[in-house]
């Protein structure tokens, strides 16, 4: 839902001059310069028909939105899904992950079923408004998925399960983009992508809250065994009462920092795979819809498969002790960082050629997934407890500045199928990655916080500080029976001369 955007907009935006847009094999008729922000006209009322304007049904208008305001409207989502972020990690750590995602995932069910009648009456504005609303309930998605892989996985076996959860991005990408060019070409037409993921959303909120549990000990079905072995693989604690955050802690802490700055280069990259890719593919590649869908997410795909070969990785490198927590982090921060990198700055020169673009593309994705072992984990290395509301954190920042990704690539890009323009566009993406990548290994740490329990922390503070005053007190109590025994010995000496000139 959040990555097939870009594809949708290729479908729903007409970039002809002409008066007269095909849709569909079919022809509307539609002012260019018309502000869509206004409401349907009577016009488009007696052509379309009543109920067909209401539910927009085909003919399907396309509409006339500049390269900026495409970029307006995907930014909306990062906005959204900015602002509520660290809110979203304090709901997951407080009420648990099942019913903010059950909440969030209907709440973006409606909105996509409602998004192509919103877009045809309020223009590119409601369009916008719709896509910050998806942004705000999807914002405590990453903060529950940390909250609940920080309770279900013991370390030995971190990088595997971190593979399933966030391997879901990569699938939804690799099926979403080619389903989402599909649905735009039939009759369904572009409504019809955000019909489809409006059905989609409900069915597996509906998955969500028959068999999500937040923890082993909610689960109705897990084995005895089964629980036995996480809860101590986690050193799982009874009690119920939830310390409060230490934020201060985790905003100064070194490691946190390191993993917002790789966050955010990681994001960037993202976006413009994301956002950005498949207008490139369109008016520079000139692609059609189709191929564009299944082009752009074939890179997606071999990302997926090589999720699960570097969580394998990563969880043996730890496992037979040849490399610690943080050397492996920052390894694998490193092999989806670099070649990142590398793959962007080849994209910026590369030859006009179909298949060296979608294998650069290919070889890009399969490293960039790598990173997800590097600082996407590494919350929970830091702090178990917390790593939702650090994962919150993190993911604010980057959105934060991701969100600046397409607006700033569409005051870029003045010309759309202008290669050397998109240059720029890849340089940035590739600074991005290779940069913060470098403060992440010169910062990150995988060494469980201090601050990781602070009932504990603090009882162990208080018993450090009684541990020094007994020590005082001893050392204070051994100065004065030094100094009585110097003085019992001064007296007997005293005594010893005192009897020795009696006895002359």
């Amino acid at each position: 839902m959040r990555a097939c955007m870009g594809v949708a907009l290729v479908a729903m935006v007409q970039y002809d001059s002409g008066h007269v847009i095909k849709v569909n094999e079919s022809i509307v008729n539609i002012t260019v310069g018309r502000n869509l922000t206004e409401g349907a006209t009577s016009d488009e009322f007696e052509t379309n028909g009543f109920f067909n304007a209401l539910l927009l049904t085909p003919p399907y208008v396309q509409f006339h939105w500049t390269k900026k305001v495409q970029d307006t409207v995907m930014s909306g989502f990062f906005w959204g899904y900015m602002i509520l972020q660290i809110p979203g990690g304090q709901l997951a750590y407080r009420f648990g992950a099942r019913y903010l995602l059950f909440g969030a995932l209907m709440i973006n069910c409606v909105i996509s079923l409602m998004f192509p009648v919103a877009s045809y009456y309020g223009g590119w504005i409601l369009a916008l408004i719709c896509r910050i609303c998806q942004g705000l309930s999807q914002a405590c998605m990453l903060p529950s998925f940390h909250s609940v892989l920080s309770k279900w996985s013991p370390l030995e076996e971190r990088g595997r399960m971190s593979a399933i959860v966030f391997g879901g991005q990569a699938l939804g990408t690799v099926l979403g983009l080619p389903v989402t060019g599909f649905l735009a070409a039939t009759p369904l037409g572009w409504p019809g992508i955000f019909r489809f993921y409006g059905v989609l959303s409900g069915t597996i909120a509906v998955f969500i809250w028959f068999f999500l549990a937040d923890s082993p000990a909610q689960h109705k079905w897990i084995s005895v065994a089964e629980r036995r072995y996480i809860e101590e693989a986690l050193e799982h604690k009874k009690d119920k009462k939830l310390p409060s955050v230490p934020w201060k802690s985790i905003l100064t802490s070194g490691g946190m920092i390191a993993i917002v700055v790789a966050h955010i280069g990681n994001t960037w990259g993202q976006v413009i795979l994301y956002s950005e890719v498949p207008a490139y593919m369109d008016k520079v590649m000139g692609v059609n819809i189709k191929a564009n869908g299944l082009l752009t997410a074939l890179p997606f795909m071999m990302m997926f498969f090589a999720n699960f070969f570097f969580s394998w990785l990563t969880d043996m490198l730890i496992v037979k002790k040849y490399l610690n927590v943080v050397q492996s982090r920052k390894l694998f921060n490193t092999i989806g960082c670099v070649p990142a990198a590398i793959g962007f700055t080849l994209l910026a020169f590369a030859p006009k050629n179909i298949y060296v673009i979608e294998s650069i593309l290919i070889v890009t994705c399969c490293f960039k997934v790598a990173a997800s072992f590097g600082f996407l984990v590494n919350h929970i290395d830091i702090s178990p407890n917390f790593a939702g509301v650090m994962m919150s954190i993190s993911n604010f920042s980057a959105n934060l500045v991701g969100s600046f990704a397409p607006i700033i690539t569409g005051l870029i890009l003045t010309d759309v199928t202008d290669e050397h323009l998109w240059r720029k566009v890849f340089f940035i993406a590739a600074g991005f990655y290779f940069f913060t990548n470098v403060v992440y290994i010169m910062f990150g740490s995988g060494k469980l916080a201090d601050w990781n329990d602070p009932m504990q922390y603090e009882s162990v503070a208080l018993n450090e500080k009684i541990l020094i005053e007994v020590e005082n007190i001893n050392n204070k109590n051994n100065v004065q029976d030094v100094e009585v025994n110097e003085r019992d010995f001064s007296e007997v000496k005293e005594n010893g001369r005192s009897n020795d000139v009696q006895t002359d």
